[in-house]
């Protein structure tokens, strides 16, 4: 086996001319690391087993990582993702292959949850209309009074999730004095009841919240949680916000209720189809924000997961199993123990 410990990073972390796409993912910890080699695989919707053929560590941002991207011979200890959604990885692929699946729960936290707040005062303050009326000039301003914002104290913010980044977003939201509901059939109740959160139903959590928020994974029991049925429990006076994953919203159904003002109006970062495409009518309501799948792209996120991503890799090279895997499994796997073993013979 090759002596150096290889990493290597999907294509789209550089680009054509060779520069970092995202210059606050600081990879030097790893180029100065001993014993460690770094490589930048080429740009491919979808990772090929013959590009991870003598790789140990896969870091993954955008593309897909499914069972033929596993090279037969069994090297490959780990993927890990640049960020917290997996859905464009097979996981019961990586089990079956003795290979971790790593995210980054620690990166995304914050800078997720204040998203969801920058979309939570936006909606409710009318900040986009707001915006218009004031470069409409004088017209503009004396319309203001038609378009009245709307306080928080007392109002009800519903979370559908209270895990890593749904918890979060109450602790943001703490000092707005709102009411706290969520559902979340794997809750932590001793985290619930810390945070003030009331656990409700998930028809209670449509019915209740004034702004209810998505924060739950995408996986094929949570797509179209957010169906019609469950739209039309909403207040009409209530907002939607989704940053998790686009197909939790049936969006069909929920542009529907925005043209039909069954709503007030909705904040997404995420869609079914991603980008949209031009013609799609959510693209011309009036009541809904739209951010491209990046409101939480700050420095300090993509700094986050680039931190989280390189301590998992330097973990796995001193044979330590990281923090952030999600098919935990693996972990009392034989396979995946051989390879940390051997790691730790050779690194430590």
């Amino acid at each position: 086996m090759n002596a150096l410990f290889r990493v290597a990073l999907s294509g789209d972390f550089k680009k054509p001319d060779g520069s970092p796409t995202f210059p606050d993912f600081d990879v030097s910890p790893l180029f100065d690391a001993p014993g460690i080699e770094v490589v930048y695989l080429d740009p491919t919707p979808v990772i090929r087993a013959d590009q991870i053929e003598d790789i140990d560590v896969l870091i993954l941002l955008v593309p897909q990582f499914n069972a033929k991207s596993i090279h037969p011979n069994g090297r490959l200890a780990a993927v890990a993702r640049f960020g917290v959604g997996y859905d464009s990885v097979d996981v019961d692929a990586c089990t079956k292959a003795d290979i971790a699946l790593v995210i980054t729960p620690d990166g995304v936290r914050r800078p997720v949850a204040v998203s969801i707040l920058t979309l939570i005062l936006a909606l409710t303050g009318k900040l986009m209309i707001k915006d218009q009326l004031t470069r409409e000039g004088p017209d503009g301003f004396n319309r203001r009074g038609q378009h009245m914002g709307i306080g928080l104290v007392g109002k009800t913010l519903g979370s559908i999730g209270i895990g890593n980044i749904g918890a979060e977003m109450f602790r943001v939201c703490k000092p707005l004095d709102m009411r706290f509901i969520a559902h979340d059939p794997f809750a932590d109740a001793a985290i619930a009841a810390e945070l003030g959160i009331e656990l409700v139903g998930l028809e209670d959590v449509f019915r209740q919240a004034d702004i209810l928020t998505v924060n739950c994974p995408f996986t094929p029991q949570t797509k179209y949680l957010v169906n019609a049925e469950r739209l039309a429990l909403m207040k009409k006076t209530a907002f939607l916000i989704n940053t998790a994953r686009g197909p939790i919203v049936d969006q069909a159904a929920l542009t529907n209720v925005l043209q039909e003002r069954k709503i007030a109006g909705a904040g997404l970062d995420v869609f079914e189809v991603e980008p949209p495409v031009a013609n799609d009518p959510i693209l011309k309501l009036d009541n809904v924000i739209l951010t491209p799948h990046a409101l939480c792209w700050t420095d300090q996120c993509f700094a986050g997961n680039g931190l989280a991503d390189v301590r998992a890799t330097l973990d796995l090279q001193k044979g330590l199993v990281p923090r952030g895997i999600v098919n935990r499994a693996v972990v009392d796997s034989a396979g995946f123990k051989a390879k940390l073993k051997e790691y730790a013979n050779r690194f430590t």
